[in-house]
């Protein structure tokens, strides 16, 4: 294969035998063997690979995940789209050149640059990235107006069980879906404009449930975290676990520091996840950690007040504690002891659709009837 014109890291790890058609910003070159993928050094003018096999574009999409530094464009909305009008269906799959590692990073040699010099392209690329997603207009729905959207969203995300009971699969493949679903309302936060997302992806009560649906749980949550790091911190998302972290084991506690650590900075969209987290939890332990300063003579009984109790609730690591929208899927008509004393003036939407179901079109209408309300605060307008 011809390499492209301009100066390109070659990864030789992926590749796929299919019929494809290779784009580099100017260069159409049709191949019926092995292609390797690559892309620019230029962040503005990428090179990506569209293949047009229907056969090859499933294989690849079950085995994406494996290829930890590419991704698909179809299942990943956020990268290229291919031109509508385009009579045959396509799939296009990007690599990053601030995902390479350092350890493999041998082909900057071969390709006439320095370690320092790939190091710095990959800070620029990221930071070009970034403010692209910052500045891009935001992609309102009709209907709806960019000044009344909330700043806070959170969610009950229900249904993940039922809605693999009803195509016969097994609970675990619910969930799976339920991470698609999650991953599509980061996207969309994102390009909203909204700063705060808060999921309850599992309660106190949940350690009920049978050891090895649990078991599964928790080691969906830890790959989740894994493999979507990196795609998370290009989004510019940061993230936060909230909750009673005693029951976590300490490899995911572990991956929740450096997590939580390498996402710090981030300021595109706040993503809360709760785990082992109840709303009377968290005030049992705001209340427990206000005694122990009573006690300490580190403040008196009298300085205790609504703000310095929402100082110790879990929440007091966003900027918007409290959620202007509480979204429940699955028709169930209920908080179930989630984000008690930070729903207080919170306006709540009950959807029907299972989790997994919940897409674009059915946050819209959530966020439709959202702005349609008056709030009041107890006030009278």
């Amino acid at each position: 294969m011809t390499p492209p014109m301009h100066p390109t890291f070659w990864n030789p790890t992926i590749a796929a035998t299919a019929k494809t058609i290779v784009s580099t910003s100017t260069t159409l070159v049709s191949l019926s063997q092995p292609v390797r993928f690559a892309q620019s050094q230029n962040p503005s003018n990428p090179s990506y690979v569209v293949i047009t096999n229907n056969q090859a574009i499933n294989l690849i999409d079950q085995s994406l995940d494996k290829i930890p530094r590419c991704r698909s464009a179809r299942s990943r909305n956020h990268f290229k789209k291919i031109e509508e009008g385009n009579p045959i269906t396509m799939l296009s799959l990007h690599y990053f050149p601030n995902r390479i590692p350092e350890q493999k990073c041998s082909t900057a040699a071969a390709a006439g640059t320095s370690s320092g010099q790939l190091r710095r392209r990959q800070v620029a690329a990221k930071a070009w990235q970034l403010e692209k997603m910052k500045k891009k207009n935001k992609e309102l729905p009709e209907g709806l107006r960019e000044d009344l959207i909330p700043r806070h969203v959170a969610v009950i995300m229900d249904g993940n069980g039922r809605w693999a009971k009803q195509r016969g699969l097994v609970t675990g493949a619910g969930h799976e879906a339920g991470v698609r679903s999650l991953k599509e309302m980061v996207r969309l936060c994102i390009q909203w404009g909204i700063s705060v997302l808060t999921v309850f992806a599992f309660s106190t009560d949940n350690w009920i449930r049978p050891k090895v649906e649990v078991d599964f749980l928790m080691s969906l949550f830890e790959r989740a975290l894994r493999t979507e790091l990196e795609d998370i911190a290009r989004q510019g998302v940061r993230i936060s676990v909230i909750g009673d972290s005693s029951k976590l084991s300490d490899s995911l506690l572990k991956l929740i520091h450096d997590v939580e650590e390498k996402t710090k900075d981030n300021s595109n969209l706040h993503l809360m996840v709760a785990v082992s987290y109840s709303g009377k939890y968290d005030v049992v332990q705001a209340c427990q950690s206000i005694a122990r300063q009573v006690k300490d003579g580190v403040i008196e009984l009298d300085d205790i007040n609504e703000s310095l109790i929402e100082k110790e609730l879990e929440t007091k690591r966003t900027k918007f504690p409290s959620p202007d929208l509480l979204i429940r899927t699955s028709g169930e008509l209920r908080i179930s002891n989630f984000l008690l004393w930070q729903l207080a003036y919170t306006e709540l939407y009950f959807a029907e659709p299972l989790w997994p179901d919940f897409g674009e079109e059915e946050f819209a209408q959530a966020l439709l009837s959202f702005q349609q309300r008056q709030r009041r605060f107890g006030s009278r307008k």
